[in-house]
């Protein structure tokens, strides 16, 4: 595996970084005893690099899995937007780690220059904790191209985590070529850069060596953050970017999953889904939540505001 550092933090990161939200109760849900054996396969095998969220609920996983390697390398991200907010979710996630830092805490789903004005008081606070070692690197999470723009000029941020595919799924505000340069334009500046979505939340599986290879030899990422739920997926990913291939058997394995958001038969029709999805991939016909497959990314973010709990990535 090889390592690099991120950016100008000069923290040394595997080329992939662990996505954690899918093994999470957003996604595949798995067993405490599931999650902790994936992580550690992968932190066996070289990666160590994991990324999280407040909103994943996947800081147990990670709590376990890291006994087996404390010097693991850990981002994290809120939607903290003040100053009382950003203690909350720093908090969380010190204790949810089981540790008194964290090495990357970021604004989550950040998409201008106005929504980082609104969320600047937390900012304020998290380079305060900064400054107290106790993040080593402050940054955002964001799906648009505006964001990483503005990002790439604050001398505040360090990281920027942008969703980037050869297919450009799931860039809200531009297209792929779009965000290449706005991505670039950051890495110039000396900010940490680690993509998502480089299968488009499951959606490119069926192209998944074209994928890689499109954001192995991308020149301006640091990192990769993949969604893994299963070993074989841990192993050809690594296979891939350590051997430029992955053997025939853990092909036709892959082939078999196909993630996909359901919708369950007792959903109202609240709507409250389709005000949260921000690709526009959810409306309401006939009484019930509709998905337009074309448009979902399969965050499962839609999941978080769903009372019935009818929602859930498979």
């Amino acid at each position: 595996m090889e390592y690099i550092p991120l950016g100008n933090t000069d923290i040394l990161v595997s080329r992939i970084c662990f996505g954690a939200l899918t093994i999470g109760p957003l996604q595949r849900n798995l067993s405490l005893e599931e999650g902790c054996c994936i992580i550690k396969k992968a932190i066996y095998d070289g990666i160590n690099f994991i990324d999280t969220a407040d909103l994943y609920e996947t800081y147990p996983y990670i709590r376990e899995a890291v006994k087996y390697k404390p010097d693991i390398i850990i981002s994290s991200k809120s939607f903290a937007y003040d100053r009382k907010t950003a203690q909350e979710t720093l908090d969380k996630a010190l204790k949810g780690i089981g540790r008194d830092y964290i090495d990357f805490f970021l604004l989550h789903e950040q998409e201008s220059l106005l929504t980082l004005k609104g969320h600047y008081e937390a900012l304020q606070f998290f380079l305060e904790q900064k400054k107290k070692g106790i993040i080593r690197g402050v940054g955002i999470s964001t799906h648009f191209v505006a964001a990483v723009h503005v990002a790439a000029e604050m001398d505040e941020i360090d990281v920027i985590h942008p969703i980037l595919n050869f297919c450009g799924l799931g860039i809200v505000d531009g297209t792929r070529e779009e965000m290449e340069q706005a991505i670039a334009a950051a890495w110039k500046a000396g900010k940490g850069i680690y993509t998502m979505k480089s299968l488009g939340g499951g959606h490119l599986l069926n192209r998944y060596e074209e994928a890689l290879e499109y954001i192995k030899t991308f020149p301006y990422a640091h990192s990769v953050a993949i969604g893994m739920q299963r070993v074989e997926e841990v192993e050809a990913n690594i296979s891939y970017f350590t051997n430029n291939s992955i053997s025939e058997e853990l092909r036709l394995r892959l082939k078999k999953y196909k993630r996909e958001l359901i919708i369950e038969d007792w959903c109202k029709g609240c709507g409250a889904c389709v005000l949260r999805c921000k690709q526009k991939a959810l409306f309401v016909q006939e009484g019930k939540a509709r998905v337009n497959k074309k448009k979902c990314i399969l965050c499962g973010y839609c999941g978080t505001v769903c009372k019935e709990l009818a929602m859930k990535i498979i």
